[in-house]
């Protein structure tokens, strides 16, 4: 079977696995959103959201190994296209016809993108130098993006689509550098670059579980975004990645990479159609309640959150 063809197989289950991972994640954080990072950890809901997370993990890489980071990050994007439907249905809704909309652009947007950044299998990794350098710019951008201040889901968001597109350049270093049997199977590189994988994986975790108790929509489409972009820039500057087919590839490439990104916006924007009854909501009957004396609406009436398994727009 073709490297490339295997990369993308893999690439899409393991999309769906951290679409799975990203619903729970959001549907847990909401039903404890003044939880700290740390007890996540006696909660064995998260706990199954992380082995979820590593099994999606453990087919990235293998995907890494067959194909490039341009063909396989962008396939990320996926993982969005997957919840929309997931969310939905544990919501309770149908997908609605922007979701569907959305996930069409996508679709197309990423095809546009394999036909241009399909290649051999990779072969080359990042030194050590390379490897501090690029872990060290991106420990200080993430710092600055989880300094407090406003918008913290959004920031977060980021910062966790950074971090796991960093950790999978590096990922693709250990891997290629493990299986090529011309050096040591446990060398310094080995060694130090698995240790900034784990570093930068654990930290992505942990700021999209953060990003994620505004809701799954607008945070996850953060994220899906940042990762193959600061993918793609270590694979095309520092790993020898190019596109196929010369100007217009590029151009071809821009296009796809627009066509996408609409797609996973569309997909972030999606709500439940108004005025539609979800499970266990309360129900207004009888005659409409008068307003309060200071003018502020009655309890009744005040519009609900969205609860667990809804999208929140951007």
């Amino acid at each position: 079977m073709n490297a490339a063809l295997v990369a993308v197989l893999l690439s899409l289950v393991s999309a769906c696995a951290y679409a799975a991972a990203a619903v729970a994640q959001e549907r847990l954080a909401s039903r404890a959103s003044d939880a700290g990072p740390l007890r996540m950890l006696t909660s064995g809901a998260w706990w199954w959201a992380v082995a979820l997370n590593a099994s999606a993990a453990l087919l990235h890489v293998v995907a890494l190994k067959y194909g490039p980071l341009t063909v396989v990050q962008p396939l990320g994007a996926l993982t969005l296209v997957a919840a929309v439907p997931l969310g939905a249905r544990l919501a309770g809704r149908r997908v609605s016809a922007i979701e569907w909309r959305g996930t069409g652009l996508t679709l197309l947007g990423l095809g546009a993108l394999l036909l241009t950044a399909s290649g051999p299998a990779p072969d080359d990794v990042l030194s050590v130098p390379e490897a501090l350098t690029v872990s060290g710019a991106t420990a200080a951008l993430i710092g600055v993006l989880s300094w407090p201040g406003a918008r913290p889901g959004l920031r977060h968001a980021t910062a966790s689509g950074i971090a796991s597109g960093v950790a999978s350049a590096l990922t693709q270093t250990v891997t290629v550098a493990v299986t090529d049997r011309s050096g040591p199977l446990l060398s310094v590189q080995v060694i130090g670059v698995a240790v900034l994988v784990a570093a930068f994986a654990t930290g992505g975790l942990l700021l999209s579980q953060t990003a994620y108790r505004g809701g799954l929509g607008a945070p996850l489409a953060v994220v899906t975004l940042a990762n193959p972009v600061a993918a793609a820039l270590i694979g095309l500057s520092l790993l020898g990645e190019r596109l196929r087919g010369g100007a217009g590839g590029v151009l071809l490439a821009l296009t796809g990479a627009l066509l996408a990104a609409w797609g996973v916006l569309q997909l972030s924007r999606a709500t439940p159609a108004p005025g539609r009854h979800e499970p266990g909501a309360p129900v207004l009957t009888g005659p409409e309640p008068e307003p309060d004396p200071d003018g502020s609406p009655p309890a009744g009436l005040v519009p609900r959150q969205p609860g667990p398994g809804h999208l929140t727009p951007l």
